[in-house]
């Protein structure tokens, strides 16, 4: 057994959020999972049925869909004590989320997730249904099937199994699940990270989430840390006037280049043992101005940096102001940075890798890269609470036209996962 020894569950008063679910524990779990409609549930895999199912609700962010409710029943049926819970906040729409605990002893290991999912864009431009999770030569079809209700349909399924299995292991199995990882991720994993913690006192140990970190099978990647995310915006101001007369003006864009050069030319780092260096790309360059006489008087400039471990967002800023200074433009340049809650983080492999590592390589035959590539994701919030690592299915078609991914892999995930948590909770030795 893994996981360091969790506090008992403490007693709480009457939350202020909505909530509702159950907290018994029955001894043994439900053996006869709902089957998928339009399949017999001889065909399928609970897992893969399960993904189905998940599939055919239009969970699009901010909408539930009735994917939550689906997961909260056949947790419920299984003996964990779930909570449905929905969080508000202004300018952001209400949102779903799920929480579910079986035991109540340490070590507990947490996995995570969401259930909503992007727009499909145009559906006639599918192949099949974004919402009908059709199969057909082994692939399953549909929005979300690799980001990420393939994976949290394999979470699901490995914990079923698992309880089914050992009705009475050493310790904590929960899901915390979200409808708001695709939108402004305001009213989702953060709002109900804090619920957990504030009002039920539950403290984990571990946690994986089921992104999709496989770049091209299977096997391939294990998600150890993430990097941060700043985005920022430079206003260099210049003095307007007729194209004809440019002695009389001062045109800003005659000054990007130096902008350009004093943020590109020199790395911000060379890297860290698992991060590669931090990265700064411009992503727009505008000058407002409609007529094509008219010298502008400023020109706005938008960048995003993806960070390492070096830096914080406050001493990136300032990194990046004092390069701007450098370079003469200080006077002319006004520089802002967007609020950010994406911070880079690094789980340093341990025990608790090498466990899921272990799993991966038992099952599929390949030893998985320990990698922080990628964007953000919830994981930047579950940091905060204990350690978290990411490992799901294949992403090589997440949030394109006909997404899909391998049934086989559905049913590998979940066997990967199955072993976690034999190993996790296997006997100290």
């Amino acid at each position: 057994m893994i996981g360091r020894i969790a506090p008992s569950l403490q007693s709480t008063g009457p939350s202020s959020m909505s909530s509702s679910g159950t907290s018994s524990t029955p001894d043994h779990p439900s053996e006869t999972p709902l089957a998928p409609t339009g399949a017999p549930a001889a065909e399928l895999t609970l897992a893969v049925a399960l993904a189905q199912d998940l599939i055919r609700c239009r969970s699009v962010t901010p909408e539930e869909g009735g994917a939550l409710a689906l997961i909260d029943q056949r947790l419920a049926e299984a003996g964990f004590a779930t909570h449905r819970l929905t969080f508000s906040a202004p300018d952001t729409p209400d949102v779903e989320n799920l929480y579910a605990r079986y035991g109540r002893e340490a070590p507990f290991l947490l996995f995570a997730g969401h259930t909503d999912v992007v727009p499909p864009g145009d559906e006639a431009r599918w192949r099949h249904d974004p919402f009908g999770g059709a199969i057909e030569e082994g692939l399953i079809f549909g929005r979300g099937a690799s980001d990420m209700k393939g994976g949290v349909a394999a979470m699901v399924a490995a914990a079923l199994e698992f309880i089914k299995a050992n009705p009475n292991f050493p310790g904590s199995v929960g899901f915390l699940l979200t409808g708001d990882e695709e939108g402004p991720a305001v009213n989702g994993t953060v709002r109900l990270l804090e619920w957990v913690n504030d009002e039920r006192g539950d403290k984990f140990d571990q946690c994986i989430l089921a992104e999709p970190t496989n770049p091209n099978v299977l096997g391939e990647m294990i998600k150890i840390g993430r990097r941060g995310s700043l985005s920022g915006r430079v206003v260099l101001s210049g003095k307007p006037g007729h194209v004809a007369y440019p002695h009389l003006a001062d045109n800003p864009i005659q000054h990007l280049p130096a902008l350009i050069a004093a943020l590109k030319e020199v790395p911000l780092d060379e890297g860290t043992a698992h991060f590669a260096p931090s990265n700064l790309e411009f992503t727009t360059i505008d000058t407002g101005n409609p007529s094509a006489n008219v010298i502008p008087a400023e020109v706005h400039v938008a960048f995003n940096i993806r960070f390492n471990d070096i830096w914080t967002p406050e001493t990136l800023a300032d990194e990046i102001r004092r390069r701007i200074t450098a370079a003469g433009l200080g006077e002319r340049a006004r520089v802002t940075f967007r609020p950010t809650n994406a911070t880079a983080f690094v789980t340093e492999p341990g025990p608790f890798v090498s466990v899921l590592s272990r799993a991966v390589e038992a099952e599929t035959g390949l030893k998985p890269a320990l990698s922080t590539s990628g964007g953000t994701s919830d994981a930047r919030f579950i940091k905060d609470y204990c350690s978290v690592v990411e490992f799901g299915l294949v992403g090589q078609t997440m949030h394109q036209l006909d997404e899909h991914v391998a049934t086989a892999d559905i049913d590998a995930l979940t066997a990967i996962f199955r072993r976690v948590l034999q190993d996790y909770f296997a006997p100290a030795r």
